[in-house]
């Protein structure tokens, strides 16, 4: 094979497998988006849970709002002794996280309190 044709193999195979990589990069989110100089504490009731990829989410009513709470990815969850169904809808928390700089009832949290138990999600 030509050097011409072997680089040309080898610049199709990089460009194919960067798209791949691509929608992966694109679903996972930095945590810059977020205010990590106040640290602010929630309590309130779970109004639903979901438990998937790439980080578990709740709704928690709060200080008479909804707000979208991101949580650990599964596998860190269930590592840390909150399994899947541990959270339920109806359910007091409290948590400890950061708001989102342009979504005021987003926060990621660092912590969560439920039945007695604190886990760090970090």
């Amino acid at each position: 094979m030509s050097a011409w044709k072997t680089r040309a193999s080898l610049m199709a195979a990089v460009a194919l497998g960067s798209q791949a990589i691509v929608p992966a990069a694109l679903a996972h989110h930095g945590w810059g988006s977020y205010d990590s100089t106040t640290l602010t504490t929630l309590d309130g009731t779970v109004k639903s849970v979901s438990f998937g990829n790439p980080h578990t989410a709740l709704q928690l009513e709060a200080q008479g709002k909804t707000w979208e709470i991101v949580l650990a990815p599964p596998s860190r969850m269930t590592g840390r002794g909150l399994p899947d169904g541990t959270l339920k809808e109806g359910q007091t928390v409290s948590l400890d996280g950061y708001i989102h700089k342009s979504d005021p009832v987003e926060l990621r949290a660092e912590r969560i309190r439920v039945d007695g138990k604190s886990v760090e999600l970090r």
